[in-house]
């Protein structure tokens, strides 16, 4: 799942969710787990970056916020099938209805993002009021970027201890033309870099005065 959901790829003409949305699904032998896993992935990640597209009116997020809806759409679909080819008895259904109850709400919660996003479409000039207003929630979604003299620069988030030490949680990386998101301990930061980042106003500061050179460490 870390791979899956760590680096999009290059971004292509067509938008990657219609690529999701329009191509023959074909069965595939993955676990239950391995599902239940992606899925869950997805859904803690999917509602912060469609948040982060209204806050920055950012379309490329928004594209990437569609692509997951489209693959969670595909993952309920494989854990159906899944679930009708292992239920044999009343029993066995029973035993599978509380899995498919997870999957039909993580699905939800990925349609839910998708709508967010939409809100996009209504135009920059009419949805700034909208931007400034989930910028005053307690937890806030910011947004900066690595520059060339960072101490932070080709560290990893797991060395700098940046969620232990400022509470800001790095929920995705913009990386020259790809994404990575939800990135883990091991994750490199590099020059250039622009973070996506939640967390509160006192964390974001000292990450970014870390970030900018203004202080040598997040101690």
């Amino acid at each position: 799942m870390k791979k899956r959901l760590g680096i999009l790829g290059r971004l292509q003409k067509t938008p990657k969710w219609r690529q999701v949305e329009f191509e023959e699904v074909e069965y595939k032998a993955l676990s239950i787990k391995d599902i239940l896993t992606e899925m869950k992935n997805i859904s803690e990640l999917i509602i912060d970056l469609a948040y982060s597209s209204l806050i920055f009116q950012d379309e490329e997020i928004a594209e990437e916020v569609k692509y997951l809806e489209a693959r969670m759409d595909h993952l309920n679909y494989e854990i159906r099938l899944i679930a009708m080819m292992a239920a044999r008895t009343k029993e066995d259904a029973e035993k599978l209805s509380g899995i498919l109850q997870v999957a039909e709400a993580a699905e939800s919660l990925s349609n839910a993002a998708g709508d967010i996003v939409k809100i996009l479409s209504l135009g920059k000039d009419k949805i700034k009021f909208l931007s400034k207003i989930l910028k005053e929630a307690e937890e806030k979604i910011f947004k900066i970027k690595i520059p060339k003299d960072s101490p932070a620069k080709n560290r990893s988030i797991g060395d700098l201890k940046v969620e232990t030490e400022t509470g800001i949680k790095i929920i995705a990386i913009r990386r020259k033309d790809y994404w990575i998101y939800d990135p883990g301990s091991h994750t490199v930061l590099k020059e250039g870099d622009t973070l996506i980042l939640r967390g509160d106003e006192d964390g974001y500061k000292n990450l970014r005065d870390f970030i900018k050179g203004k202080r040598r460490d997040l101690d």
